[in-house]
């Protein structure tokens, strides 16, 4: 629960900074660039095996397009507004479980269900709560 928490607050504080980004692509760019050194000792801890396609795809995977993926929410989101980002951002589980079930053939369960109603549910109540 702590390291949910840690996170939660450092993808909302990594957002609120880059809202007022002019140029989010390079910013996107240079914030990957800060965080490998931080992963490589990461990685020799946990005996990580490299190989080269392993690193390209990881490189593909995590730097291109999620960075990309970055630098569009930062252009989208001074559109938004902050409340109401924060609501958009809350349905990412909920979409990447569908992708997973649409690609990988996941299965549909109970938790699954039961985690997207109280999603979905939050942030009906929290669009419901700040319009009226």
């Amino acid at each position: 629960i702590a390291l949910m928490l840690a996170a939660a607050l450092g993808w909302g504080v990594y957002s609120l900074l880059g809202r007022m980004e002019t140029t989010p692509l390079a910013a996107t760019g240079a914030n990957f660039l800060l965080c490998l050194p931080m992963l490589v000792p990461l990685l020799w801890l946990a005996e990580a095996r490299w190989s080269v396609g392993g690193v390209v795809l990881a490189a593909l995977a995590g730097g291109v397009t999620s960075g990309l993926g970055y630098a569009l929410w930062y252009r989208v989101m001074p559109l938004l507004g902050a409340a109401l980002a924060a609501m958009a951002q809350l349905t990412v589980p909920v979409i990447a479980a569908f992708a997973g079930m649409i690609f990988l053939g996941e299965g549909l369960g109970w938790r699954f269900v039961v985690a997207c109603a109280l999603i979905l549910g939050g942030i009906a109540l929290s669009q419901k709560k700040s319009s009226g």
